[in-house]
């Protein structure tokens, strides 16, 4: 039997349960607050849906997959298995088909890597878990070992997950992912899955996060909780309140804000593979051009609505295009769950 399989299946203390359970919800509420967030260029929101996939099949998927986000946050290997499952089950509760492949790639070593440092937390004597935000560095290095650590047969797995899933990928001439018998070859070999990513890496965002150490999904994170400390914080001195207990909503646009941003500054490579660099370019340079227009006009991040209109001229024309920055989503998701595990609340 899998390793993952049994991690901790007899006698798990009442502490590693809590923090198990409590690191699959941040996972499960990021997917949700992802899909939620709108307007969301060119992806499927809660005012868009796509014509085979909508809104609920989002949903139904990121329910779905809460036993695997658990099980990974109790387990020290088996990242193939776990992704094959979170698939599966993604699939089991909705027909609109791959919602969150790229998502669960990033969420189950980040979700291992904080189940680590909750159980060496828990032997300090430390009741909870919240991961600090000088922790986010050490979250995705544990989350990089994890994944440097995978097996060949976690790349199997991984072929498997991906058929089942039908995802949309660039052709890999050396094992080709469309290729029934690329699993004798991967054994042949003895290629990981992190070998996988490094052939991937030039040209897929989310195995360039893989091999290069999450550093997108931190920059996620960063940003998100940056923009609701702006804006709350800011609500809150307006009111005459203390900046230093700052609360309120905001989340919706804190992930508009940082979806653009991250678009802006990283080519998102799903809109590349369906189409070519230049649009994936020119996306881009959309995004970038909306966010310097509201950073030009001094508006703050309180004022965020302010852009929302041409947000909304700019999600009409991607969906219009049929196109869809999936990648970057994937990131915002990874990003979420790290800022949700640092303890943000709205």
């Amino acid at each position: 039997m899998n390793h993952v399989d049994t991690a901790f299946s007899s006698h798990i203390p009442e502490w590693a349960e809590g923090a198990s359970s409590l690191i699959a919800r941040c996972a499960q509420l990021a997917m949700l607050l992802e899909v939620s967030a709108s307007p969301k260029p060119g992806n499927v929101d809660r005012e868009h849906n796509y014509p085979d996939t909508c809104f609920e099949h989002f949903v139904a998927s990121s329910v779905a997959v809460y036993p695997v986000l658990e099980l990974a946050a109790r387990s020290r290997d088996g990242i193939g298995i776990l992704l094959r499952k979170a698939v599966y089950e993604s699939f089991a509760w909705q027909r609109g088909g791959n919602t969150h492949f790229g998502a669960f790639l990033l969420l189950i070593p980040l979700a291992m890597a904080a189940g680590e440092i909750s159980r060496e937390a828990s032997s300090t004597g430390k009741a909870d878990f919240r991961l600090e935000s000088g922790y986010f560095e050490n979250l995705a290095s544990r989350a990089h070992i994890f994944a440097r650590a995978t097996s060949c047969e976690d790349a199997v797995e991984f072929y498997r997950a991906f058929g089942h899933a039908g995802v949309r990928v660039n052709s890999v001439d050396e094992f080709d992912l469309e290729d029934p018998g690329a699993t004798a070859d991967l054994r042949e070999q003895n290629i990981t899955l992190y070998d996988l990513m490094e052939i991937s890496r030039g040209y897929d965002l989310i195995a360039n996060e893989w091999t290069s150490g999450f550093g997108r999904c931190l920059e996620g994170a960063e940003s998100i909780l940056e923009f609701m400390q702006a804006r709350n914080c800011e609500a809150e001195a307006l009111t005459g309140g203390s900046v230093s207990t700052c609360s309120g909503t905001g989340i919706n646009e804190a992930v508009v804000y940082t979806f653009l941003k991250m678009l802006s500054r990283h080519r998102d490579t799903f809109i590349q593979t369906k189409f070519d660099p230049e649009t994936a370019d020119y996306v881009s340079a959309r995004a970038g051009k909306l966010l310097s227009g509201w950073e030009a006009s001094g508006k703050t991040a309180r004022d965020f609505a302010f852009i929302l209109p041409a947000v909304q001229g700019f999600d009409s024309e991607l969906l219009e295009k049929r196109i869809n920055p999936g990648s970057t989503a994937d990131i915002i998701i990874a990003g979420l769950f790290i800022a949700l595990l640092g303890g943000l609340r709205f």
